[in-house]
């Protein structure tokens, strides 16, 4: 029988111990009162194992209550308004505020599943020539294959002792609805050896599951214990298709936003986690916090000429366009940052020539159309023609698919391409992976981001990202290009003021390349900028 408890922290009081290994499922409605909860009930102990997609958001409250010992995880960051750095985890490297085992997020699935259905290993695709795969000899490894062929690369499967997630709603048996896109689905449910912690918004009636028999992803026979915790993913959104007469919500992007704002240093987020985590005692408590809450409304930036960043995203744009009509891709995968604005702006601007090509976004968005004025790539307010998994998008439609075309961010490139989105050359931490190994090990990719010295390096700090899939790096003054195995160099040139290429290449980048053969750019159209600013009327982008 799945007992049912009054609250998130009774949930976790009862059923969490020291020293286990706690996984929090990954859908847009992240388990965060619980997860505040598991921050309360083991402050200061760092005995707990958890692993996670992402650490982000009210996530942070796991960090800052020293509940955790080890974290395993593919990103540690802010991701709104932007993606960003956040300064508790500067020095992650030195186990500070714990130890940090980065992986990819097809991989972290891909040993979820192997866990779940019984299998010690799984074969992977993705980290095997990249930093990521250092420190891993026991979980990542090559096996020869019996005919003496390239080696195959396993990694061991992953199986924690719990999984806590929050659902749209549940009934007393323990049947568990979750709204598409359903993120990691219930792979990480069946392979949690004591069972799944639900937190819901609402606990129905047996009849509302026994009538809507396919809306249950995590079956009761695997749910030890739930709760009923109304926003319990604030500040992330609830996808609802009004089972059981719940209504669903979306990001709360003022809280989102102050949370990166403290982001910038400790001490801020040390007193956001008291205001939030520790003063307000319990979900009911966070819940009537918030009722009073009123976040820092941003200063709208001012419009004008475009900026360098606005230049680099609408050639990123131009050079998907023209990657998709030389190549035939038809499938953008979109990288969280300035690639994925580029390409929705690819996209629109290639139906307007009659060729449809359907953007994707990690977490299981297919075929996906920004609304106008969000920014925001994970937003439930974009339509999407199909609303999925994270295996069936990063799986399926991304190293299943040689027709998709990755388009991603970048901390630190190189001129071979490899991508750093993980730690500075002083070792602080960025924010890690997350789908951007997969994506770069398995198919063609340009990179969209802004030139700088600190940017265009001679060599990554950190290989992130293998590049020998980038096909064009994409600067502010022009794209750089290249054949396989080649170096990229500069191939087109956008006028920069009175700057030749070779003294813009001196001033904003560490590689030695040749101006020779470089092609003029068109100057940025009134059109093409008004769509951007369009998508980006609050400039976060700019």
């Amino acid at each position: 029988m799945t007992v049912i408890t009054a609250d998130p922290d009774e949930l976790v009081a009862r059923f969490v111990e020291p020293d286990m290994h706690v996984h929090l499922a990954m859908t847009p409605a992240r388990p965060n009162a619980a997860t505040m909860a598991l921050a309360r009930q083991f402050a200061g102990r760092r005995s707990l194992t958890v692993s996670m997609a992402a650490v982000y958001s009210a996530a942070h409250a796991l960090a800052l209550s020293g509940a955790v010992g080890r974290m395993i995880t593919c990103f540690l960051g802010d991701t709104y308004p932007t993606p960003r750095p956040n300064a508790l985890y500067r020095d992650v490297l030195t186990e500070v505020p714990f130890r940090a085992e980065i992986w990819s997020l097809l991989t972290l699935m891909q040993r979820l599943m192997a866990g779940a259905m019984g299998l010690g290993h799984t074969e992977i695709r993705s980290l095997w020539g990249s930093d990521l795969a250092h420190g891993k000899e026991d979980a990542v490894f090559a096996a020869p294959t019996p005919a003496g062929g390239p080696p195959v690369v396993l990694a061991t499967a992953l199986r924690p002792d719990v999984t806590i997630v929050h659902g749209l709603c549940a009934d007393r048996r323990g049947n568990v609805v979750l709204a598409a896109p359903i993120g990691e689905g219930p792979w990480s449910a069946y392979g949690a050896k004591r069972g799944v912690l639900a937190t819901v918004e609402r606990i129905v009636d047996d009849s509302v599951i026994d009538t809507h028999p396919g809306r249950v992803v995590i079956p009761g026979q695997r749910v030890t214990a739930l709760c009923a915790a109304p926003f319990g993913a604030h500040p992330q959104s609830m996808p609802s298709d009004g089972t059981g007469g719940v209504e669903g919500y979306l990001d709360d992007y003022g809280f989102l936003a102050e949370i990166a704002r403290c982001g910038r240093s400790v001490e801020a987020m040390r007193q956001w986690h008291r205001d939030w985590v520790v003063d307000t005692g319990s979900h009911a408590g966070y819940l009537a916090k918030l009722g009073a809450f009123s976040p820092n409304k941003p200063v709208p930036r001012p419009a004008g000429d475009p900026t360098d960043l606005e230049r680099t995203i609408l050639l990123g744009a131009r050079s998907v366009v023209q990657n998709v009509i030389d190549h035939g891709y038809d499938t953008l995968l979109a990288g969280i940052g300035p690639s994925h604005v580029a390409a929705w702006l690819a996209a629109g601007r290639l139906r307007t020539r009659g060729i449809e090509v359907k953007v994707c976004a990690e977490t299981g968005f297919y075929g996906q159309c920004p609304a106008a004025g969000d920014v925001f790539l994970f937003s439930l307010a974009h339509r999407a023609e199909q609303l999925s998994s994270i295996p069936e998008v990063l799986g399926g439609m991304v190293a299943g698919n040689n027709r998709c075309l990755g388009v991603l961010s970048a901390a630190e490139v190189d001129v071979m391409g490899n991508i750093n989105t993980c730690l500075l050359p002083d070792g602080r931490w960025i924010t890690g992976s997350g789908g951007a190994n997969d994506i770069a090990s398995t198919v063609d990719c340009v990179v969209v981001a802004s030139a700088s010295r600190r940017r265009y390096v001679a060599e990554v700090a950190h290989l992130t990202s293998p590049g020998q899939r980038v096909r064009e790096a994409v600067s502010q003054f022009g794209r750089f290009q290249r054949r396989p195995g080649a170096k990229l160099r500069l191939a087109t040139w956008l006028a920069d003021g009175d700057r030749t290429p070779a003294e813009a290449l001196a001033e904003h980048t560490q590689w030695p390349s040749s101006t020779d053969f470089v092609a003029t750019e068109p100057e940025i159209t009134g059109d093409e900028l008004a769509a951007l600013r369009r998508l980006d009327p609050d400039g976060h982008y700019r």
